[in-house]
């Protein structure tokens, strides 16, 4: 393996982390956004922590996973391989969840949420099971 594989493995999984961290930590904030009041200061420092989260980490982080991702598929010759598309198709759910939590987000801001604070502890579990689902098709690579 050449030592610009390597180092790209490297960013993608320190990318991955970061995303990972995101979606674990966001729906978190909603729970707590969701059981503010509306309008309060407790509520408005939320969401500047939804947005800054959203834009200075998870986004740079998903793009990044993507590009570095798809790099190390390509150079691995691996787009034939079955439990590579499965993972694949885990990375699209996380990256629609990815977008669902942006469109959360920007309810929260505009103070039009529609869900309360259970809603966002159940949500809080999918982004868990879609990662352990990843790592079982990297690890094991079942088919």
């Amino acid at each position: 393996m050449s030592d610009a594989y390597l180092w790209t493995k490297v960013l993608h999984i320190a990318a991955i982390i970061s995303w990972m961290a995101g979606m674990l930590y966001l729906p978190r904030l909603f729970v707590y956004h969701a059981e503010a009041p509306l309008g309060s200061e407790q509520a408005r420092t939320f969401v500047v922590m939804e947005r800054r989260l959203m834009r200075f980490i998870m986004l740079p982080a998903l793009i990044v996973t993507w590009i570095t991702g798809l790099a190390l598929a390509g150079h691995a010759g691996l787009f034939h391989a079955g439990w590579l598309h499965g993972k694949l198709l885990l990375v699209i759910l996380l990256t629609a969840l990815h977008g669902y939590f942006s469109r959360i987000r920007k309810d929260f801001a505009s103070e039009t949420n529609r869900h309360d604070a259970r809603f966002y502890r159940i949500l809080n579990e999918i982004p868990t099971v879609l990662m352990l689902g990843v790592i079982i098709l990297v690890v094991i690579k079942p088919f």
